[in-house]
């Protein structure tokens, strides 16, 4: 569905469901965010998951040109989608649920970014209840060769050949311009998320599933942020799956993949019932 411009699907489980999974607690509400030019058929993938389990979830992912073009300069778009998106939960009167993010790649990650900063910011969601998230095949940092195969995949094969090369010779350009060359310049202005999560990452629990195969994440950047989070006391578990290709662990593993997920949850839950009363995790400053 689409309210104030966001094309989003969120979806129910059955009452029955939710009471078999959570008996008296609040049912999670997941909130998925896809990767640069997912389609809503394969969050759904992901999405039925946590339905299974009696959870709410939301899905949504980001148009192309905030990922590829509003992102690289500079212009903060996600920033008010990253709003709108939280105040979805009020929309739905699900805001006192606790809250599991299921994050997709750089574009997911960079909206994912933006979430953090307002939940960290902003007074009117300072009672969301986060329990954690789990970030599949992100984050990546100037990259930019990942980054033009993933241009190059989301494009896909029916658009010109001309036309897909002047897109991708224009967006190499200004990739390695603006996060390469003027980065030590331009972080001043605008830091991109890898950097900006990095220095302020959120306290609650985190699970990335990435894989050395990866050709679009590099899987050390994966691995920097993961040595980030821990030295700065975060609970952080992270899964190589090794043989799967980019957003596809899932695909390739499908019962290891949502095992790994479903227990998540599960850990996040218990470690918050002790915390619940708090108004949430706090973003560490």
């Amino acid at each position: 569905m689409s309210d104030d411009g966001l094309d989003y699907n969120i979806v129910f489980p059955d009452a029955l469901i939710s009471e078999r999974h959570w008996h008296e607690t609040k049912e999670p509400v997941v909130i998925l965010l896809g990767w640069a030019g997912c389609r809503d058929k394969h969050l759904t993938k992901y999405s039925s998951i946590y339905n299974k389990q009696g959870c709410v979830t939301i899905r949504y992912t980001a148009p192309l040109k905030t990922v590829f073009v509003s992102e690289p300069f500079g212009y903060k778009e996600l920033s008010n989608t990253a709003k709108k998106l939280l105040e979805i939960l009020y929309d739905y009167d699900v805001e006192n649920s606790p809250i599991l993010f299921h994050v997709f790649s750089n574009g997911g990650f960079m909206l994912y970014r933006y979430i953090v900063e307002l939940l960290h910011s902003h007074k009117q969601f300072s009672t969301l209840c986060i329990v954690g998230a789990v970030v599949d095949s992100a984050p990546g940092s100037g990259n930019v060769r990942g980054a033009l195969r993933a241009l190059k995949a989301t494009l896909g094969p029916k658009i010109n050949i001309m036309l897909r090369f002047v897109l991708l010779a224009l967006f190499a350009v200004t990739v390695f311009l603006l996060r390469v060359v003027l980065y030590p310049l331009t972080k001043y202005i605008h830091r991109n998320h890898f950097d900006a999560f990095r220095d302020h990452p959120p306290s609650w629990p985190q699970l990335y599933l990435y894989s050395t195969a990866d050709q679009v994440i590099c899987f050390t950047d994966v691995e920097l942020m993961v040595r980030a989070l821990k030295g700065k006391g975060i609970s952080v578990e992270s899964i190589d799956f090794k043989t799967s290709s980019h957003v596809s662990h899932f695909r390739d593993f499908p019962e290891e993949y949502s095992k790994l997920c479903l227990d998540f949850l599960t850990c996040c839950m218990k470690d918050s019932e002790g915390t619940r009363t708090r108004k949430r995790h706090l973003v560490q400053r």
